[in-house]
């Protein structure tokens, strides 16, 4: 477990081993991120002065294979738990899960004075406190590129920048021991769909000579310019004209530019617009609001109305360009969904790219689509069907020589992808240096414009969220999902009087997901033998219900993996009861005498 500073940071200068420049002392601001570094998610960077707390962003992870049963993965808000007497305010770059979709969780156990979001994350944020009893009264504040926050330590101003969804921005950040540029999310798109990126307040930025840059890295790996927002819109509008048939389209709900794009060619063709799955209609409900997605109620089917509209007038929009499989399109691919089934002829495209990891869902969703008849369309070197929101190498150039930091720190990515932006800063002058490339919890000082590393961190650990608790699943817990989702469970039946001290018939062991009883009668039986020996040399003498579990456990758990080499969970259940046990024992022949008449 990592260790911890304390508020004070006297803990810091009593240790005598470190060296002096890097130890914290009282004037310096501390810059540290308890999510987004080595990993794309749960962004959640920090600056800390005194007795004050900037926070930017508070996202979620969303979970992978490997975490079976988990909902979402946060941030470890332990530290700024400690720190609830300092003065905190949070700042959001812009409204993707992944830098709003902590809130919730980060509320019910921190005090945020305020949350500073612009517009349109606003209103995603507001719906998603609408969802959690005592939180809708937050105090959200409203900011543009024009807004300015100012506290006792600092000073918080803003830059439009360019992604895919409105309103984005990135962050300067004032302190009084230098600057520091956050870009949030960006791509630079010289022909953008929604407010350009402000070019001319990034280069000035520049000129003030800010101290410190912390980047976004997610593309870190790819070469040239992304492609234009406007290229996709094209191509979107090109298929739409030429397809003769039902058209459905599936992309991220996230990218609100795209589905704006998407619902203004469908019109322009002529077509009447469905939109399925919660969060594509929760977006589309919040674009329509807030005037990004233009789109009147009389281009809108509902279910009801879409058996009486001719095919070629029709486009749904869903999702599950992912493969997700709950999501509209792989309900619609599967069969399973309530209003749409593929016919053939029906025109899906995929308006995205698979997400590392998800390759095999998506190719299982687009194979059951073509297995129904339907055409499908995905992005290759012949179309422009997805451009991504995060900027390229070429791009990333761009920022390092218009913002000219003296300091760089790579943000938002997995290890790889933020050594890949270390290089690219490297390429553009930045000396090697004067680069970091940081884990969750540790922590660069600001200290008159110098920018050091300290031998302390904080921890940077995950928490696991189950439905919407908050606590976070125990590691002890996700172990036993894996075990048994791996090697099954072994149940033994163990019948005691503990008045006599005696054991009342053999242990009935029972298995799930472990081996086939039938075929591993011989394996049980003998499991129930070696049990059956160990507890008589255990019942010999004064025991306890918990002794008599562990040595069920001591005995069977060697044995099982000897045989088998699997490590099945082993539950021991007492049943302290000799009327009980007859019944069951009576039970038992009654099944057997049930499975010899059979057999015969």
């Amino acid at each position: 477990m990592p260790k911890q500073m304390n508020s004070s940071f006297g803990h810091a200068q009593s240790k005598k081993t470190y060296h002096t420049k890097n130890r914290v002392e009282k004037n310096d601001t501390l810059i540290y991120a308890l999510g987004g570094l080595g990993e794309v998610g749960k962004n959640m960077y920090c600056y800390e002065h005194e007795n004050e707390i900037c926070i930017v962003d508070c996202g979620v992870l969303f979970p992978g294979d490997d975490l079976l049963g988990v909902d979402y993965v946060i941030p470890d808000y332990h530290h700024l738990i400690r720190m609830n007497k300092k003065r905190k305010f949070l700042v959001i770059t812009h409204g993707h899960e992944d830098h709003i979709g902590g809130i919730p969780f980060l509320l019910k156990q921190v005090n945020i004075d305020a949350i500073y979001a612009p517009r349109f994350a606003k209103a995603l944020i507001q719906k998603k406190l609408s969802e959690h009893k005592g939180l809708e009264r937050t105090k959200i504040i409203e900011i543009n590129d024009e807004s300015r926050i100012h506290t006792k330590y600092f000073t918080v101003g803003f830059f439009n920048t360019i992604h895919s969804i409105p309103d984005s921005l990135g962050v300067l950040i004032t302190t009084p021991n230098g600057s520091i540029v956050h870009t949030g999310d960006f791509k630079f798109d010289l022909t953008p769909v929604g407010t350009n990126a402000d070019y001319q307040k990034m280069a000035y930025i520049g000129v003030l000579k800010p101290d410190l840059l912390m980047s976004d890295s997610t593309n870190s790996g790819v070469e040239d310019f992304s492609i234009s927002e406007k290229k996709v819109a094209n191509e979107i509008l090109d298929i739409m004209r030429k397809t003769k048939q039902r058209l459905i389209v599936a992309t991220f709900a996230s990218n609100v530019h795209r589905v704006s794009q998407i619902l203004e060619a469908a019109i322009k063709c002529g077509r009447k617009v469905i939109v399925f799955g919660r969060s594509m209609e929760n977006v589309v409900d919040i674009g329509r609001k807030m005037g990004t997605i233009k789109v009147k109620n009389s281009d809108f089917l509902s279910p009801d109305e879409l058996a009486h509209i001719p095919d070629e007038k029709v486009c749904i929009i869903c999702t599950g360009s992912q493969g997700e499989p709950l999501a509209a399109l792989s309900r619609i691919s599967n069969g399973t969904h309530r209003y749409i089934h593929i016919k053939p002829g029906d025109t899906i495209v995929f308006s995205s790219n698979p997400i590392p990891g998800n390759a095999s869902s998506v190719n299982k969703v687009i194979d059951n689509l073509f297995r129904s008849g339907a055409t499908v369309l995905t992005k290759s070197i012949l179309n422009n069907l997805h451009t991504t929101g995060h900027a390229s190498k070429e791009e990333q150039k761009l920022m390092l020589q218009l913002i000219k930091p003296r300091y760089f720190m790579p943000i938002h990515g997995e290890y790889k992808m933020l050594m890949q932006h270390r290089q690219t800063a490297m390429e553009v002058g930045v000396p090697k240096e004067k680069i970091f490339v940081c884990a969750n919890g540790d922590i660069l000082i600001l200290r008159n414009h110098e920018v050091l590393q300290s031998d302390w961190r904080y921890q940077g650990d995950d928490i696991y969220v189950d439905g919407n608790d908050i606590s976070g699943l125990s590691t002890a817990v996700l172990k036993d999902r894996r075990i048994l989702a791996d090697n099954g469970l072994v149940s033994v039946i163990i019948a005691i009087d503990s008045k006599t001290n005696k054991i009342l018939m053999r242990p009935v062991i029972v298995s799930r997901g472990f081996v086939f009883i039938k075929d591993s009668q011989g394996l049980i039986k003998e499991a129930e033998f070696i049990v059956h020996n160990s507890l008589q040399e255990k019942m010999k003498e004064k025991t306890t219900f918990s002794e008599i579990k562990n040595c069920v456990r001591s005995t069977l758990e060697p044995y099982l993996y000897k045989k088998t080499h699997r490590n099945p969970i082993v539950i021991p259940v007492i049943i302290n009861s000799r009327q009980t046990m007859e019944e069951i024992q009576q039970k038992r022949l009654a099944k057997q005498r049930v499975r010899k008449k059979e057999e015969v």
